[in-house]
Order: structure tokens, then sequence, then C-alpha cells
């Protein structure tokens, strides 16, 4: 069994309209959350062994913060994540080694969130009343989290391969806003 977190990068600065997109760094709240998913993952023991990052400064800068690790994953910064559709994200992690028991990829919408609602297999797909099912339903905001089980191997991983363990947005943790 395989854990794969999605994680979307942390609120980011429209402070200076003639930086390139790319080059947003995060906001003083995308910070603050950043942090607060920290202390949330560390308190959930959700430690990736792989990160799969976009390049820009926003994705860098959030998993920035979410350091320091127990144990330092690998990290990969992949310019073909930037503004990925699904297809690519999918692309990616179907390339991650099957040793690999946790992997987290480090994205933007819209390509993260229809890649986690893709995810989710087919039954559950019906049961909105299950609490992560429901609110992933909603949208996939900044810093948010999406955890997912997968049971078969990466290079297999596909629409419908994974169970939706739990998602936590930055709104639920204490000290957002």
């Amino acid at each position: 069994m395989h854990q794969l977190l999605l994680l979307r990068h942390a609120k980011s600065s429209w402070d200076s309209a003639n930086l390139p997109d790319r080059e947003r760094p995060l906001n003083t709240r995308g910070r603050r959350a950043a942090i607060l998913m920290r202390q949330a993952m560390h308190d959930l023991g959700l430690e990736p062994d792989i990160v799969l990052v976009s390049t820009a400064r926003r994705t860098r800068e959030t998993l920035e913060l979410l350091e320091p690790w127990n144990a330092t994953p690998l990290v990969e910064h992949m310019d073909s994540l930037y503004l990925a559709p699904p297809r690519l994200l999918l692309e990616a992690l179907r390339g991650v080694a099957d040793t690999a028991r946790s992997v987290m990829l480090v994205g933007h919408n819209p390509g993260l969130h229809e890649l986690a609602l893709s995810l989710i297999e087919p039954g559950a797909q019906r049961d909105v009343h299950q609490a992560p099912l429901r609110d992933l339903a909603r949208g996939f905001p900044s810093g948010a989290l999406a955890e997912f089980s997968i049971p078969g191997p990466w290079s297999r991983l596909d629409a419908g391969g994974g169970r939706l363990v739990r998602f936590i947005a930055p709104r639920s943790l204490a000290g957002t806003g």
C-alpha cells in the first residue's frame, strides 16, 4: 500500500504586478498556513519519502516551510509540474519507483484538484456524506492537502485508483484566516 499526498501551494502574493507568475512568492497568510500545515502533517505522521515539486517560487517556498522532516525526503524539482494538467501530474507520479512508500506532489490548481477528483475510487464518489470527499468536491484551496491510499504500483496509477483518506484545508487549522 502506498500513500499519496497532494499539496497545493500556500497563498501567494499578487503585490508586484510586473513579477512573472512563476516568481510570485508566498504572502504572510500563506506562510502562516504552511507552518500550520507542517504541524498538522507532523501530528498525523505524514512524512513523504519522495517529494515532486513544481519549480514555481510559491511551491518551493511552501515546501521549505514544511521542513524540517524527521527523515529527509528525496526532493525532485520539476518544470513539468508548473500549472500542469492532471494528465502530466499522473505521468510524473507513474514515474516514481515502487519502493517509495509515500510520495508528496506540490503543485497548482486547477490540475491538482482535477487529479484529486479523478483518483477517487468510483464507489466512493457517490458518498457525498463522507466529509473529506465533500470538502474536496467543493474545491482545493491554497495550502490544502489531500491524502490518498494507493493499493497498486505507482506505474499503474490511474483514474479511480485511490482511496481518499483525508482532506485538510488551512481554514480548518487553528490560527489561519
